[in-house]
C-alpha cells in the first residue's frame, strides 16, 4: 500500500533530494504551506488562481500598420471575455434542395436551373442570327448537352480540344453526345446577355455580360446548402486571356493571366459558400475600409451570427475584421506562413 506524505515531508523529500546541477542557475526557493499538518485529498485542492501580471517595459511589443501594439500574452491567462456558443451542425443540403434532387440532373438543375438556360438559349441564338446564319437554332436539350460536354472534358484532360473526339485520347461518352463541329458551332455562338443592351448596362456594371446567369448561380449556391461551422476563404484564379478591364496578372499562379474570383468554402465539403468576382476598384466601397475586410464580410454575410469560424490567411486578416466579425457572432482563425508563431494580446 503507498504511502501518504504531509505537506511538510514532501516539501522536505524534494529539498534533501534536489540537485543543483540540474538547475539552470536559479536558487530553489520552496516555502511550505502554513496548513503543513493537514493532508489535501485531490477533491479539496483547487486550481491556482492565474492573476494579472503588470508589464515591464523590456517586454517585445509589435506595432501594427493601423496603429495597434501588441504585447506578447503568456499561455494560461485567463481570457477577458466569454467564448460564444459555436454553431454544432455539420454542412448538409437544406431542405428544399433534399426534397428536389432525386437524381444527378435535379441536382444539377439546383444550381443551373431551367429559368436560367432559357436566356442562355435567347441571347446564343440572337448572336448567331446576327452574324451568321439568320436561321440558326439551338434546342434546349442541345444547350444542355453541351454543358454536359464541358463538364467531361473537365474530368477528362486532354492535350487540346479536337483530342476530346479523338479515337485514342477522347472520351467515348463526348463522341456520343455531341459532334465536334456542332460543339465548336455553339462555342462560338455562347452569350449570356443582350448585345444590344450591354453597352449601357457596362457603364454601371463591369460584369454585364454575365452578371444576371452569375448572381442566380451563387444564390442558388448559397440557398441549397447549409454550411457547418468552419469557412475558409482566399482567392482563386480563372485562367483566361479575354480582353477586359479586370483580367490580372499573377507571376505567382501556374496560369499568369485570368479572372481573379473570392471564394468562400465549407471546410470539410468543399462545397462553394458564396463567391465574388474581383473586377478592380470598387466605388461603392468606404476609402478608410480595407479591400480584404470588405470582402470577407460580403462573402460571410449569408452565415452570420450563427457562431461559425471563418479562417483566413495573413492578406485578409486584421484586428478591425477580427472584431467586426465578433461583433456578428463570428470568429476569425487566421493562417500564418511564418517559421515561428506568437500568441498576442493588445
Amino acid at each position: 500500500m503507498q504511502r501518504r506524505f504531509t505537506t511538510q515531508e514532501a516539501l522536505e523529500l524534494i529539498l534533501n533530494n534536489a540537485n543543483p546541477c540540474d538547475s539552470d542557475g536559479e536558487d530553489i526557493n520552496l516555502q511550505p504551506n502554513s496548513d503543513s499538518d493537514s493532508e489535501l485529498s485531490s477533491d479539496d485542492e483547487t486550481a491556482p488562481h492565474l492573476e494579472k501580471r503588470a508589464r515591464l517595459e523590456s517586454e517585445p511589443t509589435e506595432t501594427a500598420k493601423e496603429g495597434t501594439v501588441w504585447h506578447e500574452e503568456h499561455v494560461g491567462t485567463i481570457l477577458r471575455f466569454t467564448p460564444m456558443e459555436p454553431y454544432a451542425a455539420d454542412g448538409e443540403p437544406k431542405a428544399k434542395a433534399r426534397r428536389r434532387i432525386r437524381s444527378r440532373l435535379q441536382s444539377f438543375l439546383c444550381f443551373i436551373t431551367v429559368g436560367m438556360l432559357r436566356p442562355i438559349q435567347e441571347w446564343t441564338i440572337q448572336h448567331a442570327r446576327q452574324t451568321e446564319q439568320t436561321d440558326w437554332f439551338m434546342i434546349l436539350h442541345e444547350l444542355m448537352a453541351f454543358i454536359s460536354v464541358i463538364i467531361l472534358r473537365g474530368v477528362t484532360k486532354v492535350p487540346s480540344l479536337r483530342d476530346s473526339w479523338s479515337a485514342c485520347l477522347g472520351n467515348p461518352l463526348i463522341t456520343g453526345i455531341m459532334s465536334r463541329n456542332r460543339f465548336q458551332d455553339i462555342m462560338r455562338h455562347l452569350r449570356f446577355d443582350d448585345m444590344f443592351t450591354r453597352s449601357e448596362r457596362v457603364q454601371t456594371d463591369k460584369f454585364a455580360a454575365i452578371s444576371d446567369v452569375w448572381g442566380s448561380f451563387v444564390t442558388n449556391c448559397i440557398t441549397c446548402y447549409n454550411p457547418g461551422r468552419h469557412i475558409t476563404i482566399d482567392e482563386q484564379l480563372f485562367p483566361s486571356k479575354t480582353r477586359c478591364c479586370f483580367l490580372q496578372y499573377i507571376a505567382t499562379k501556374p496560369d499568369k493571366f485570368g479572372i481573379k474570383f473570392w471564394v468562400a468554402c465549407d471546410l470539410k465539403t468543399k462545397y462553394i459558400c458564396n463567391v465574388l468576382p474581383y473586377l478592380g476598384k470598387d466605388p461603392s466601397r468606404p476609402s478608410e475600409e480595407r479591400l480584404s475586410e470588405s470582402v470577407v464580410m460580403k462573402l460571410m454575410e449569408p452565415f452570420m451570427d450563427k457562431g461559425r469560424t471563418v479562417t483566413t490567411d495573413n492578406f485578409f486578416t486584421s484586428l478591425t475584421l477580427a472584431r467586426r466579425l465578433l461583433s456578428r457572432k463570428t470568429t476569425n482563425c487566421a493562417m500564418c506562413s511564418l517559421p515561428q508563431i506568437h500568441m498576442w494580446q493588445m
